[in-house]
């Protein structure tokens, strides 16, 4: 049997956070870190601007497996950018070693929904 834990195989989050917002501005997807949270272990907060006035928001949510995926929040859908701002306020005041990445794509796309999670 494995002696690895849980927490020695995942990625550290500073590491796939950064390489992420890389990947997505090389693929012409601006992306921009606007709060670092816990280098370890924290997890992502998204903002995806659409550049029409609303934007869609997604946290990363594990399964009973432990493995992520992501949730749109504060509802799976797009909406004004000043209530997904205030969204966004609110959580990191609750929770400041989440991590905030912020991308402007009027196509929605979440460039970390590729990305290894850890």
């Amino acid at each position: 049997m494995d002696s690895v834990s849980w927490d020695e195989e995942r990625i550290a989050s500073h590491v796939w956070i950064m390489a992420g917002i890389r990947s997505s501005n090389q693929r012409g997807i601006p992306a921009m870190l606007r709060h670092r949270g816990e280098a370890m272990s924290g997890l992502l907060l998204l903002k995806i601007a659409l550049l029409d006035g609303t934007a869609r928001a997604y946290t990363q949510q594990r399964d009973l497996d432990g493995r992520l995926g992501w949730m749109g929040v504060p509802r799976d859908e797009a909406l004004p950018e000043p209530e997904i701002e205030a969204y966004l306020e609110r959580t990191l005041a609750r929770d400041p070693d989440l991590w905030l990445v912020e991308v402007e794509d009027p196509q929605g796309r979440n460039p970390f929904a590729e990305t290894a999670l850890g």
